[in-house]
């Protein structure tokens, strides 16, 4: 068979070398090169200096990431930042790089190395590269450990706003964050909700800087912090329970055990409302190349995967929870509130 599209192999060029491209991103973040070209333009042997690289290799690095789009080369051998990488920045709003940063780590880079080992064995390749969970591998690096919990909080203040903004809080008086780490999420929600008062549950470790964000936040004397572990309890007695962005992280027995914890802590009343994406039953080359590429990092990094909306029904069934409704994509990547309120009574319910 001949090739009859020369298009399409260059495509698959493409494709296959954009580890190239991904590494170039993170080395100009790593460096700070964004930051260095805010306010002018800078030669490569000054920009250099400044994050001490070496000059000859750094000019490489700026005309392959000027291919890119993200920076140019002037007529008077300096570089300059393009509005596309200026969200590569540090410090401005809406900048990516705390999303990115936790993914280039070596332990993480090196386990995308071993993809073919995760769709062999069904095992996450990060276990046999860093010898635990990513999440052990991430918390056992103070830098590290802030990268990811900066990344998180990032995802968590936008769908903070979404949450605030669409979901019913008629007869809300408590919102338990479940799994809520830092406690972006829930000072989000509360910011815009000053009628609501929250509790934010997670293990020690996760909740350790959550006092400094509830209270830059304004919002630490309306909200409980509860170090604990969701796979043996939750805390009783919320209106409303969320549990963002947790499900996807675990297997499906997993799952159900942390969702039946919500069940037995709610009042009759209460919901639960799960943040998650929300899988299409057929994944085409119009479905949005996010969800794939995270439950890819799923089965690298975690037991988990990105589920569809009946596997979803299954695992709050399996809960003793039933869906009453799912909400449109909400952010930038995609999420949507899924609710549930407690099924029927079941056998050693009080």
């Amino acid at each position: 068979m001949t090739i009859s599209d020369p298009m399409a192999a260059a495509n698959l060029y493409r494709l296959a070398f954009g580890f190239i491209p991904a590494q170039m991103i993170h080395v100009a973040a790593r460096l700070g090169l964004p930051d260095a070209l805010a306010e002018e333009d800078l030669p490569p042997a000054e920009l250099a200096r400044r994050t001490g690289a070496h000059a000859p290799s750094l000019r490489r690095l700026l005309r392959g990431l000027a291919s890119l789009g993200l920076v140019e080369e002037t007529g008077t051998g300096t570089f300059r930042l393009t509005p596309a990488g200026a969200p590569l920045r540090a410090d401005v709003p809406g900048s990516v790089r705390p999303m990115l940063m936790p993914y280039f780590s070596q332990g993480v880079w090196a386990s995308w190395g071993r993809l073919l080992d995760s769709v062999r064995t069904g095992e996450p390749a990060v276990e046999s590269v860093t010898g635990g969970s990513v999440f052990s591998h991430f918390a056992a690096e103070p830098e590290l450990a802030a990268e990811f919990n900066a990344a998180m909080a990032v995802s968590a203040g936008m769908e903070a706003q979404a949450i605030a903004r669409l979901y019913d809080f008629t007869g809300v008086d408590t919102v338990v964050d479940v799994g809520g780490g830092s406690g972006a999420l829930l000072a989000g929600v509360l910011e815009h909700r000053p009628d609501v008062r929250g509790v934010l549950v997670d293990t020690a470790s996760g909740v350790s800087g959550a006092p400094a964000v509830l209270e830059a936040a304004g919002v630490a004397e309306r909200c409980e912090v509860a170090a604990g572990d969701f796979f043996d309890s939750v805390p009783a007695g919320g209106d409303l329970y969320v549990v963002k962005s947790v499900l996807h992280d675990w297997d499906d027995e997993s799952c159900v055990r942390i969702l039946r914890n919500c069940r037995e802590a709610m009042k009759e009343t209460a919901r639960v409302l799960v943040v998650e994406v929300v899988a299409p039953p057929v994944v085409d080359a119009a479905t949005d190349p996010f969800l794939a590429v995270s439950d890819l990092n799923l089965l690298v990094l975690t037991r988990g995967r990105e589920r569809t909306e009946e596997e979803f029904t299954r695992l709050l069934e399996a809960a003793g929870l039933r869906l009453t409704h799912i909400g449109d994509p909400v952010g930038f990547n995609g999420y949507r509130m899924i609710e549930a309120a407690r099924a029927a009574a079941q056998d050693g319910d009080a």
